[in-house]
């Protein structure tokens, strides 16, 4: 088992910006990936909702390159959102002010496997749901990232 700080070292980046989630996995004891992956989830959902509401503010706008952890500047690479058009990029940058006037938090979606095209449309389904569906949803999403990021620790 790894000790506290080796753990965070390797953990405490999984949530964005949010090491919180792997000190509460090593409290609950984890060490099986498995085991990782539930705890860190589980400390999610037993945080109150203004924490959880804190954990979604700390991911980027999408199509935006400023400021992004090494992790989402690869992830958002692979959806070729480095690459949009003049337009794509407009819209994005459009969609996330909208988003977040609505929604008070950015458009989170996990990228892997999609390409900008399937994440626009999305983007454009997502915006119309009302607070509470999309809370859930970006929480989601953020579970499905975190696995991820997981899996690519080994």
């Amino acid at each position: 088992m790894l000790d506290k700080d080796a753990f965070l070292e390797k953990y405490g980046g999984v949530y964005e910006h949010s090491p919180w989630i792997a000190e509460a996995a090593f409290e609950a004891g984890a060490e099986t990936p498995p085991q990782i992956r539930d705890a860190m989830k589980a400390a999610v959902e037993a945080a109150p909702r203004e924490k959880q509401l804190a954990l979604l503010r700390a991911h980027p706008d999408l199509a935006v390159v400023q400021g992004l952890t090494a992790a989402s500047t690869s992830e958002q690479a692979s959806a070729g959102l480095n690459q949009c058009t003049q337009e794509e990029l407009e819209e994005f940058q459009r969609l996330n002010a909208d988003y977040k006037a609505i929604f008070s938090f950015p458009f989170i979606v996990a990228v892997r496997g999609l390409q900008r095209e399937e994440i626009l449309e999305q983007f454009r389904q997502r915006i119309n749901n009302d607070t509470e569906t999309e809370f859930r949803t970006a929480l989601k999403q953020v579970y499905r990232i975190a696995g991820f990021r997981l899996q690519a620790l080994g």
